[in-house]
């Protein structure tokens, strides 16, 4: 391995890891985690939506008696994501500008593994720990949906996948994703305009009408696909669109998806002819950890001896803690030091780099001694 941290994290953010093609840097990652002493396994995750590997696991023993404690992080990053070009400036670890970073989450994963190693090579005794590398997080939390829980003993755990290193996100919302097929007529656009009936048109009107955004303190609502036509001399047949709606509490949620429906409706309802299919499913569920939590206590704890200023938040996102809490796994979000997340502008401090690896080692340290 590497000779510091920082050398590691830009070793890794160079391993392409796109959603779905995780399988470099989970060959990498198991390499380094075999070299530390621990037991690492895959299950089968990938299979249920065409990806390289399954999630990876690795467990460290520890002191008999000791309840385990798990540090989770995901291993794809979104677009663009290839050929990553990392360089240091004024303190900060940037690319070139043509790509992502990758600080989501590499960070998270950089500072779990660093943490462990700098540990074990004080000869430091703990309790046992475990690693759940995830993949296809990006893309729906695919890798967590479809993990084999079997593999985790944890009841207590810290995704590292947030901003701030101090900070948690202990409630983040429920998502549900909306599907809408707007279905027209085909006919020639030049010749026979009259006979057609435009999809695009008819979901353009329906788009339009809707509101999007934030909608309240707790509820926002997007369109973020939209995909049909044929041809220019084509009058479009079918339109796709694709939305969410995400929010802490349910009544709003539902409020939020029957006006956007409503809106799709009557556009569809208005040009005789046409059709509207529509699928509305739960993507995942919220969770709210109490401030008095022992999952939180400790964090705040382990903060302080890091040298940040503790704080709870309420998210907008959702991650893998999502699922893990669902699976009886009381999980909080952590913060890792990413910033400008999802764009070309993506950014991390190595001040932050390093306070978040110092903060996962008094994790295991106070969670040790009781």
């Amino acid at each position: 391995m590497e000779q510091t941290l920082l050398d590691y994290f830009l070793a890794l953010v160079q391993i392409d890891s796109e959603s779905k093609q995780e399988g470099a840097i989970a060959r990498r990652l198991t390499e380094d985690l075999k070299a530390l002493g621990a037991q690492v396994r895959f299950d089968s995750a990938h299979e249920q939506f065409g990806g390289e590997v399954g999630n990876l696991y690795a467990s460290f023993d520890g002191i008999a008696g000791c309840e385990p404690i798990l540090f989770a992080a995901h291993l794809d990053t979104v677009r663009p994501g290839r050929g990553v070009k990392p360089q240091v400036k004024d303190g900060f670890v940037v690319t070139d500008g043509a790509t992502i970073l990758g600080a989501d989450d590499k960070s998270g994963i950089a500072q779990a593994v660093w943490a462990v190693k700098e540990l074990k090579e004080a000869g430091e005794p703990h309790a046992p720990i475990e690693l759940m590398f995830t993949v296809s997080e990006e893309t729906g939390l695919l890798g967590a949906v479809h993990a084999d829980y079997s593999l985790i003993r944890s009841k207590l755990a810290y995704a590292l996948d947030s901003h701030v290193v101090g900070q948690f996100m202990t409630q983040a919302p429920t998502q549900y994703n909306i599907d809408y097929t707007v279905k027209g007529r085909a006919s020639h656009a030049g010749v026979e305009p009259e006979k057609g009936i435009n999809a695009i048109q008819i979901a353009a009107v329906g788009i339009a009408a809707m509101k999007l955004g934030r909608i309240d303190e707790s509820t926002t609502c997007n369109i973020g696909n939209v995909e049909g036509g044929i041809a220019t001399n084509v009058v479009p047949p079918v339109i796709s669109v694709k939305g969410e709606v995400r929010g802490h509490d349910i009544e709003r949620i539902q409020s939020a998806i029957n006006a956007m429906n409503t809106a799709m409706e009557q556009a569809v309802a208005a040009m005789p002819g046409a059709v509207l299919e529509k699928r509305v499913y739960s993507k995942y569920a919220s969770f709210t950890v109490a401030d008095d939590e022992p999952v939180v206590l400790l964090a705040m704890r382990a903060s302080k001896a890091a040298g940040c200023e503790p704080k709870t938040f309420r998210g907008g996102g959702g991650s893998d803690a999502n699922i893990f809490n669902q699976k009886g796994i009381r999980t909080i979000v952590a913060g890792t030091g990413m910033d400008n997340v999802h764009t070309v502008e993506e950014r991390i401090s190595v001040a932050q780099l390093e306070k978040g690896c110092r903060w996962v080692k008094e994790v295991i340290r106070m969670h040790t001694n009781g």
